[in-house]
């Protein structure tokens, strides 16, 4: 298990390739409120409807100063697939070898067809404009997540 981040923690920097292959830092988003959500794999049910909720709600958290990023450990094509299929409106990052998701705390055990297994946990942190954590959340449930995310934002 990863150490979880705990509010006014600095977020861990990062440069990961999104889904066309250029490079986007945290950095790039210094100056700004930024959401930053881990999923398992691309075009799988709950981070489907993960990253849908996120779509579909980006007007609005945008509109109050946050932008998105998913990441997960899934390869540049498959984020690309994902995001065609689904008209996804944010940047999604490959986190291939899962280095980003153990730096957030998001990486760690869980039950997989009732096996316990390693791999990414569903995790959403919220980072202000000056690069500090505001909330960190492990495990979440894929439904209803991001409806929660915004009331806590003050957003609902």
């Amino acid at each position: 298990m990863t150490t979880q981040l705990a509010p006014g923690a600095t977020a861990p920097a990062f440069e990961l390739s999104d889904a066309t292959g250029a490079t986007i830092a945290l950095s790039d988003f210094q100056g700004t409120n930024v959401v930053v959500y881990f999923y398992p794999k691309a075009a799988t049910p709950g981070c489907t409807t993960e990253a849908c909720d996120f779509r579909d709600s980006l007007a609005s958290l945008k509109s109050a100063g946050y932008s998105v990023l998913g990441i997960s450990p899934d390869p540049a094509d498959s984020l690309q697939a994902f995001t065609a299929e689904h008209g996804l409106n944010f940047p999604l990052l490959s986190d291939e070898g899962s280095a980003v998701a153990a730096a957030y705390g998001a990486w760690g055990d869980k039950v997989v067809n009732g096996e316990t297994v390693q791999g990414v946990l569903r995790t959403t942190v919220v980072i202000d404009d000056g690069g500090q954590v505001v909330s960190a959340e492990y495990s979440v449930a894929a439904e209803g997540h991001v409806r929660r995310l915004r009331e806590s934002l003050g957003l609902s």
